[in-house]
């Protein structure tokens, strides 16, 4: 299974930064933007682990950090900007697993990340997904993100991807993709089909990824590179 990591930074640039990377690491990422969304996040997800910014306006994460240990022993990785060692020191004593100075390497948070898992006990690989250029796709949870960020589908979006993401390059025709979906013999009209393809690309091209899944004329869909713009 894919782990959830819950980012708390009041930078948008740095959210972004960390869901890219640990995206594209195969984890699945969620985004609070202060200390009291992320006691709600909690609350709501359940994360694997958190990655948590010291210096957070108001509610700063020391504080976060200590609500957190009164109900969960979610391991976090703290973020701090700050040279003095003090706040390094008492976010370890407080609970923190482990800590990242800004500016910092995507790739080394991501290695930490992890480690922290791996000690942890807690899922932290990505064995259950499938990827295609920024697409990746884990059918077992029923996850779809877009680097990083989950795209919602309905159940019948889903299996037309799972089936499309099983052989990408693959031309499959309409009825046999119907066939596949519905079951054999189910009477469902191609139009039907077409109007669960455009759903599934407008989902996709909003999320990113324009060239995700591409009609060979006369002869079916495939999935396409899924490069993005």
């Amino acid at each position: 299974m894919t782990s959830t990591v819950l980012i708390v930074d009041d930078d948008p640039n740095i959210r972004d930064v960390l869901r890219i990377a640990l995206g594209q690491a195969g984890f699945a990422t969620e985004e609070a933007a202060d200390g009291n969304r992320a006691l709600e996040s909690m609350e709501t997800l359940a994360p694997d682990l958190v990655v948590l910014d010291i210096g957070l306006p108001e509610r700063d994460g020391l504080e976060v950090c200590r609500e957190m240990r009164r109900s969960s022993q979610v391991p976090v990785l703290f973020l701090t900007a700050r040279g003095d060692e003090i706040d390094r020191v008492v976010g370890l004593e407080m609970g923190g697993d482990d800590y990242v100075c800004k500016p910092f390497s995507p790739r080394e948070l991501v290695a930490r990340v992890k480690a922290i898992l791996k000690r942890s006990g807690r899922p932290a690989g990505d064995e259950d997904l499938v990827r295609r250029g920024l697409l990746e796709v884990d059918e077992t949870r029923h996850l779809a993100r877009v680097s990083g960020r989950t795209v919602q589908l309905t159940a019948r979006e889903m299996d037309i991807l799972t089936r499309l993401m099983a052989r990408p390059d693959h031309v499959v025709s309409r009825p046999r993709l119907v066939d596949a979906v519905y079951g054999m013999g189910v009477p469902v009209s191609d139009r039907t089909m077409d109007s669960h393809l455009r759903n599934l690309r407008a989902k996709l091209a909003e999320a990113g990824i324009e060239d995700a899944i591409e009609t060979v004329h006369g002869v079916g869909v495939r999935m396409g590179p899924c490069r993005g713009a």
